[in-house]
């Protein structure tokens, strides 16, 4: 009965020794992906961040322009 449990001890840790120290491949490359990933949206992010300056220049822009628009016809 001794050597019986002892052996199935003896299995449960090896087995366990071996299946610890799998290599975790599947980690590296979900890793790699999310690198990947963050530097397209850096660009992206910045691409935008440079549309909507423009689109608020452009604003102010119209936004002076109908003013002016606005004194021209409300002076004569």
């Amino acid at each position: 009965m001794k050597k019986l449990l002892f052996s199935t001890i003896l299995l449960l840790a090896i087995s366990t020794s071996f299946t610890s120290c799998r290599d975790t491949k599947k980690s590296d490359s979900i890793d790699d992906a999310i690198e990947k990933t963050s530097d397209a949206t850096e660009g992206a992010l910045e691409q935008t961040g440079k549309a909507i300056d423009k689109a608020v220049e452009q604003t102010k822009e119209a936004g002076e322009a109908t003013k002016d628009a606005i004194d021209k016809v409300g002076g004569n």
